[in-house]
């Protein structure tokens, strides 16, 4: 590639770069749900508590999954009055398949503090949006451009892998964010201030690029206006594919999950709640017992005694392997039927007609419905 002395920082390329990603957004957008102007303030302008919301599942979860559940979310919970209303388990259960569960519980208390502190109206300044629980800068300026037109900046791992390569920065994590948040609220007041233009639209047209064109790896410079407009500088310098800088990977922490499914002659499973910390922490599951790395899974009897469950005879399952982004969870799992003589204490017997009330993680429903009698 001919190498192409990149620009000066000036003020007029910046309006350049501004401009270039607003038109790109304007023609590229993805039709998203949230994306959807609010039918009372029109076009422009976003619905606050659908923003809230969308904010709060976008975060690190890939759009295809939240599009999943979205809709269905909102079905449920229509207004921040009936999510503030709604007890933690019926919210968590509406979570189950996003993951992250302490963004539902955040979520939940972000609702009601907008029912206590702002008469149910989600708040327009990012100031009054931080003080919100789980609402940090990068949510509190996507919901203040996007839904209330305000002059805000939002930075996310696509904002700063495409602002280090228009400038052609090479930074250390440490150095990236603040360098990037600079910048970006330069470029959001620059928008702000523009004929035809609101920051949000920019706000989202950066992330967009950094989704769809400006990706990790091996960029897509051909559909990117930055590039062809010879706005981007790592483009120029052929350095596109080394900036940002590629983070080391931690390898994943190894657990076992040793999962007893237990059901009674009714067909009912008893479940029971985990720990309030940890992952999946405050979910449902079978009598389970977590087991380190080190740790060797207990043969049947000996889990069965660990686990306060009759002795009694029992199918092993086939092991499987789920992956979250610390961890690397190996499942090990038993099946067996008993007389629902008690309940032990911590626990419950819940018909087939009740799981979807239960909150559980992904890999645990997916166990559990494998064994759901059918009528």
């Amino acid at each position: 590639m001919k190498a192409v002395r990149p620009p000066d920082h000036t003020a007029h390329r910046d309006a350049a770069i501004v401009r270039a990603v607003a038109r790109w957004f304007a023609i590229h957008k993805r039709p998203l749900p949230w994306r959807a102007d609010d039918p009372v303030r029109g076009a422009g302008y976003r619905d606050p508590y659908r923003s809230l919301v969308s904010e709060f599942m976008l975060q690190q979860t890939q759009v295809a999954r939240v599009l999943e559940k979205f809709e269905p979310f909102l079905s449920r919970f229509p207004t921040v009055q009936a999510l503030a209303a709604a007890h933690e388990d019926e919210v968590l259960a509406a979570w189950t398949g996003l993951g992250y569960y302490r963004r539902a519980r955040l979520l939940h208390a972000a609702a009601r503090a907008i029912m206590e502190t702002h008469n149910g109206t989600v708040p327009n300044s990012v100031d009054a949006l931080q003080e919100l629980p789980g609402v940090g800068r990068y949510t509190a300026g996507a919901i203040a451009s996007m839904a209330h037109r305000q002059s805000a900046a939002l930075v996310d791992t696509n904002v700063i892998r495409v602002i280090l390569r228009v400038d052609a920065k090479t930074l250390d994590a440490a150095q990236a964010a603040p360098y990037v948040w600079n910048r970006a609220e330069y470029l959001a007041s620059l928008a702000h201030r523009s004929r035809g233009l609101t920051a949000g639209e920019f706000n989202e047209g950066l992330m967009e690029l950094g989704a769809t064109a400006c990706v990790a790896g091996s960029p897509r410079c051909e559909a990117c206006p930055l590039a062809q407009a010879r706005l981007c500088s790592a483009h120029a310098r052929g350095r596109q594919s080394h900036i940002p800088r590629a983070k080391v990977k931690k390898a994943r922490t190894a657990i076992t999950h040793a999962v007893v499914l237990v059901q009674d002659r009714r067909g009912r499973f008893l479940l029971e709640q985990r720990p309030a910390q940890g992952l999946w922490a405050g979910l449902w599951q079978p009598p389970a017992l977590e087991l380190g790395s080190n740790e060797h899974t207990p043969r049947l009897p000996a889990l069965l005694r660990r686990l306060a469950l009759p002795r009694s005879s029992a199918a092993p399952l086939k092991p499987f392997v789920f992956h979250t982004s610390h961890r690397e969870v190996r499942f090990v799992a038993w099946h067996m039927t008993i007389g629902a003589s008690h309940t032990p204490r911590g626990r419950r017997w819940v018909a087939q007609s009740e799981l979807s009330a239960h909150a559980m993680s992904s890999p645990v429903r997916s166990l559990v419905r494998a064994f759901e009698r059918q009528d």
